[in-house]
């Protein structure tokens, strides 16, 4: 029986819809503090639980019978690791969106194998040991510039998402696809505007299917033209490796190419910036934390970035469905429910993190969630997302010991925990 056939005839016997409702978009645009008392009731009640349709879906579909919220640490790992129960072909994002949209957007994040593997053995031929290499030697110098550019502001203020986080990601995402100077503020306003479709301020009265579309439409031009000019003038970037990748006779096209491209625009860009800023922001609530870093800065740093990664969790949410029929935190899964892994839960689970809501930057091990929590789908970028955070943190940290930050403006979405504005203050050097 096919996906929807089964959909039409079983929705009528799933279970109610939970008591505590995180389909809303009223829960997602919550402070932190709410939501984490919210994912602790789940994780002890219920930690499989069955939810309403997400509210303001990019495609609305008035069939959809819901979804399975799932909050444990545990429960996170096994779907993430049983690729053949919980599939991605149907869709990875909270909303559902058509196929072709998932290809464009997401490339091999939303494909199962073997299509998968072979897109991602083509891909990682780009990723040779020269050329993470040359990356790493420019993180530094990067890192470096972009505290030269603000450390002696005479105001002694600075929006630092703007002034600080998105600066060394967004460098290194162009240096690393050889984005031309031209073309950067086009791919970071479309960026922008494909991870944060929820968020009414950006959306500014247009609707999120029409921001999605314009803004994976135009990353995919600006990669067309990229590709069209290294096909011409081949440099020592990614799109230029990726025109050229072949295994065994095969060869991306420019539409496999495009959507690789959108695909880590975003994940290159917006999670490292989204972890700087909630780095920063918890070092001025847990002074003692900053201090105890500044102790032996080299020494600490690895453990302080996972912690800074749990603490962030950049990535809120994923999805998956369900090809067969399962159990999954007591629960019955079947073939096309769709399940959806709710990171932030995961990260702040009681039974697998002591004291999970006091920053630790000494916490080890620290089997944080935050890259996807392992299986075939494990984040390509981390550490090279592990590299920037280190050497950003390192320059800001080592060259202005104190500062101040006011509350975060929030990015209100399920998908990316993203800050807008972050208020920082200094003494200018």
């Amino acid at each position: 029986m096919q996906i929807d056939e089964y959909l039409a005839a079983t929705s009528d016997n799933k279970p109610d819809h939970c008591d505590i409702d995180i389909s809303r978009k009223a829960f997602w645009a919550r402070p932190a503090d709410e939501k984490m008392e919210i994912f602790a009731a789940l994780r002890a009640e219920h930690p499989v639980s069955w939810q309403r349709p997400i509210e303001g879906a990019v495609v609305p579909d008035p069939d959809d019978p819901g979804f399975w919220a799932v909050v444990r640490h545990a429960d996170i790992r096994q779907v993430s690791h049983d690729n053949r129960t919980f599939i991605s072909g149907q869709g990875v994002m909270f909303d559902r969106l058509p196929p072709l949209f998932l290809e464009m957007a997401l490339s091999f994040l939303a494909m199962d194998p073997p299509r998968h593997d072979k897109l991602r053995r083509l891909v990682n031929k780009a990723f040779t040991p020269r050329q993470i290499t040359r990356i790493e030697d420019k993180i530094d110098l990067v890192a470096k510039e972009v505290v030269d550019g603000f450390i002696a502001d005479p105001t002694g203020e600075i929006e630092f998402m703007d002034r600080c986080a998105s600066r060394l990601p967004l460098r290194m995402f162009c240096e690393m696809f050889g984005v031309p100077d031209h073309l950067e503020e086009r791919t970071v306003e479309h960026v922008i505007g494909s991870v944060s479709w929820s968020d009414e301020e950006i959306l500014a009265g247009r609707s999120a299917a029409d921001m999605q579309l314009e803004s994976i439409g135009g990353l995919h031009q600006v990669a067309q033209e990229i590709i069209e000019m290294r096909r011409q003038q081949p440099g020592d970037d990614i799109i230029s490796s990726l025109v050229h990748a072949e295994i065994d006779g095969q060869m991306l096209t420019d539409f496999e190419i495009s959507s690789f491209f959108c695909l880590l625009s975003g994940a290159a860009t917006d999670t490292t910036k989204t972890t700087l800023g909630h780095a920063v922001r918890a070092l001025s609530l847990f002074p003692e934390q900053h201090a105890w870093l500044l102790e032996d800065f080299d020494n600490r740093i690895g453990t302080a970035v996972e912690e800074f990664i749990r603490w962030a969790t950049p990535l809120l949410t994923f999805t998956r469905t369900a090809a067969v029929e399962t159990e999954l935190g007591g629960r019955r899964i079947m073939p096309g429910d769709r399940v959806v892994m709710i990171y932030q839960a995961g990260n702040f689970d009681e039974d697998v993190f002591d004291r999970p809501r006091e920053l630790d930057l000494a916490r080890s091990p620290n089997p944080h969630v935050s890259f996807g929590g392992g299986g075939v789908h494990y984040c390509l970028g981390a550490n090279l997302a592990r590299s920037m955070l280190r050497a950003e943190l390192r320059e800001l940290l080592l060259r202005i010991t104190e500062f101040e930050t006011d509350a975060p403006d929030m990015l209100a979405t399920n998908f990316i925990h993203g800050l807008k504005r972050l208020p920082f203050r200094f003494t200018p050097q």
